[in-house]
């Protein structure tokens, strides 16, 4: 497991259906290390706030991998490292195998699974189109983002390391199709809030579900 492309950005002013929109959707990769810190990563940063960035949002990683799909579903498109706003585009990392909680190590820093992506309209700007948020959540690619446990300084080409492995092994994919209400899993959401480094939000969100 590595990192494939490292990929940082500023917000930026963008006109959107007749408005203008600040976003930080718009990664590009970097060739010099960076430092990793509790929030983000030197050189990036998020526009909103209140849906974005946090202890919990700190960095997200995508699969290079899913870029195959993706340039079958879009063959019109140029798809650069970083079009999904992805901070560590990442090789051999895949949200049906890692575990809510698992914890690695990339160059100096050390990092823990917090939760998948939900995706707002800013990645329809990103692609300048008003179907992608639909067609990510209906792919299931929803990609990873991670807490920092430890800040440090990670670059392209940085193998990603297993730490430790979350004891309850509810993976990525699985609180993303909870998330998405495709499924309605009792057993899996009783083992989901049990899991320590799920965020709060959700775990508040799944034990309403456990009572209805």
């Amino acid at each position: 497991m590595r990192i494939v492309s490292l990929n940082v950005g500023l917000p930026r002013e963008v006109e959107w259906k007749g408005r203008t929109v600040l976003t930080g959707i718009f990664k590009e990769p970097v060739a010099e290390r960076v430092q990793l810190r509790f929030l983000n990563l030197d050189g990036d940063r998020q526009a909103d706030l209140t849906v974005h960035g946090g202890a919990q949002k700190a960095v997200y990683a995508y699969p290079s991998e899913h870029y195959v799909y993706w340039q079958q579903e879009l063959p019109e498109m140029e798809l650069p490292w970083g079009v999904f706003g992805e901070n560590f585009t990442v090789e051999g990392l895949l949200e049906d195998a890692v575990n809510i909680g698992d914890r690695f190590r990339i160059g100096t820093a050390e990092v823990i699974v917090a939760q998948p992506r939900m995706p707002c309209y800013k990645l329809d700007i990103r692609f300048g189109r008003s179907d992608i948020i639909q067609r990510f959540q209906s792919s299931g690619l929803s990609g990873i983002y991670f807490s920092v446990v430890q800040e440090g300084e990670v670059g392209t080409g940085d193998s990603i390391e297993l730490v430790s492995r979350d004891e309850h092994h509810v993976t990525v994919a699985e609180i993303a199709r909870l998330l998405d209400r495709k499924i309605v899993d009792r057993a899996l959401l009783e083992r989901a809030i049990l899991v320590p480094a799920l965020p709060a939000y959700l775990r508040d969100y799944f034990l309403k579900q456990l009572e209805k």
